[in-house]
């Protein structure tokens, strides 16, 4: 893997672009290789989980991880309409306008992948 990830470091310094070291993480997968991967002498950071465009990567391949954390955050957004729903100012026309714009949106983006 050190290897791949010279080739590409200088691969992408050829063609003007520089890999941030800052950034870039390691996430090990189905692997019992412990090697630290460097760029330019500096070490990338191992990670356990690994979070790319939304979605969670742990380090089984899962994706046990980012259903529970879409659960959370459908859970969260149904938490907050708690006043909503207890209150006796809103019609019973509101309180499902509200439920349809801002819970469902959650629960849609949870079911995404």
């Amino acid at each position: 893997m050190q290897e791949k990830t010279t080739n590409v470091a200088a691969a992408s310094a050829a063609v003007g672009l520089n890999i941030h070291k800052g950034k870039s993480q390691i996430l090990r997968y189905n692997t019992a290789c412990t090697n630290r991967i460097t760029i330019d002498e500096e070490a990338l950071e191992d990670v356990k989980t690994f979070t790319h465009l939304g979605s969670m990567i742990d380090e089984h391949g899962g994706s046990d991880s980012d259903v529970n954390a879409r659960i959370g955050k459908a859970r969260a957004a149904y938490l907050q309409l708690k006043y909503i729903w207890k209150s006796k100012q809103l019609s019973t026309n509101i309180k499902v306008r509200i439920f349809n714009t801002n819970f469902k949106t959650v629960l849609l983006y949870g079911m995404e992948n």
